[in-house]
């Protein structure tokens, strides 16, 4: 059997560097302007979570803000229900993911078609003819639907109306789709009458999905490991593993041995490797969500940046640390500070709750300077918030 190849030993920085690059958090515009520009940010990103908290703008829209600059809500809207090169569907949440995407979804759909979903288990057949028999007639949101009667709801997210459960589940079978969204108000639509198709693509074998979730994981983070590719995916880890020994032994792959990171095993691609010596220049300042795909996987974030993000929305006051919503603030390559804030749309104003220095941003020289660097983001942040 062949030697198994020794790790090649990289610092947290050079890690830092290289999740940066392939989350195209070290320039300031990488894809432009536009539909364009979100259809290619979803395309690298993989997918873009969708959350319904909007004490300030929601995660979706300010993932892409982050590295669209010029970004406006309407260019979602647009690459979703005109050019439709971006779609709704579950990653690990909620997600918009590219159009071209879709065939790897397929067999989700087809799993929940023949085997029902958990979250759905009491929607009743008769729901479902009614909403599918007016989808035929055209787009539907839920409040066309006004002759519902009420029901209990089984857990706390759920709707009372059995109509909305109805299309939730047509949603998860892939039967239709949300064509556009309002707010958070969901219009769907046939599936196949969206996208102007005949029939569903051919779906994704397992081992073509196996190798989309490990080229999604690749392009996106640079250095991976199981737990990040497989993000609470935990089935598929054997696969995974067993395709990345697979390149590997090709030479594709290099394993990584991250400072730090102990027993953990990480790999990247050699391409992915060169771009650890380019330094993020530290006038660069983002205030991040906590959705963003470089936060949400909070072990991850804290072996790489040193930083345990807290997210403390459903935590009582009294026990916060960081605040109710608290922002990561991304300057260079390191996170020095998170900001607990929250729009006032009435009085047009971002207002700040709670302002906690963390990492580097604890050390006092040089302090002035960085403060000054973050309000001048505030300031742009500010305008897209009440734009």
């Amino acid at each position: 059997m062949p030697r198994a190849l020794k790790p090649l030993p990289i610092t947290t920085t050079q890690a830092r560097q290289i999740w940066l690059h392939a989350q195209r958090l070290d320039e300031r515009a990488p894809f432009g302007a536009g539909a364009q520009a979100v259809a290619d940010a979803v395309a690298h990103l993989g997918y873009v979570q969708i959350d319904t908290i909007n004490v300030i703008e929601r995660c979706h829209h300010h993932i892409l803000f982050s590295r669209i600059p010029s970004y406006r809500r309407a260019d979602l809207r647009h690459a979703q229900s005109v050019d439709k090169r971006v779609f709704e569907y579950w990653t690990h949440a909620l997600s918009y993911v590219p159009a071209e995407d879709f065939r790897f979804f397929l067999p989700a759909m087809r799993e929940h078609r023949r085997e029902g979903h958990k979250w759905f288990a009491s929607v009743k057949p008769a729901d479902t003819r009614k909403v599918m028999r007016l989808l035929h007639a055209g787009p539907l949101t839920i409040r066309d639907i006004e002759d519902d009667v009420l029901v209990e709801k089984e857990h706390l997210w759920q709707s009372r109306k059995p109509s909305k459960r109805a299309l939730q589940l047509a949603f998860y079978t892939g039967a239709v789709t949300i064509s556009e969204r309002q707010g958070m108000l969901k219009t769907y639509e046939l599936m196949t009458r969206h996208f102007g198709w005949d029939k569903l693509p051919r779906p994704a074998s397992t081992r073509e999905i196996t190798a989309y979730l490990l080229d999604r994981a690749l392009r996106s983070q640079g250095v991976v490991s199981l737990d990040s590719i497989c993000h609470l995916d935990a089935p598929r880890k054997k696969a995974v593993a067993s395709l990345i020994a697979a390149r590997v032994r090709r030479g594709e792959l290099v394993p990584i041995a991250i400072e730090g990171a102990g027993k953990q095993e990480h790999w990247a691609a050699p391409a992915s490797l060169e771009a650890s010596g380019e330094a993020v220049s530290p006038d660069l300042v983002h205030i991040l969500s906590p959705f963003d795909p470089l936060i949400i996987q909070r072990r991850r974030t804290n072996l790489i940046f040193g930083y345990n993000h807290l997210f403390e929305a459903y935590v009582p006051k009294a026990k916060r640390k960081l605040g109710y919503f608290a922002l990561p603030v991304l300057v260079g390559d390191e996170i020095v500070a998170a900001l607990d804030l929250k729009t006032d749309r009435q009085a047009r104003k971002l207002l700040m709750q709670k302002w906690t220095w963390v990492g580097q941003g604890k050390k006092t020289a040089g302090r002035k300077e960085l403060k000054r660097k973050i309000e001048d983001e505030l300031d742009r942040f500010e305008r897209f918030q009440l734009a």
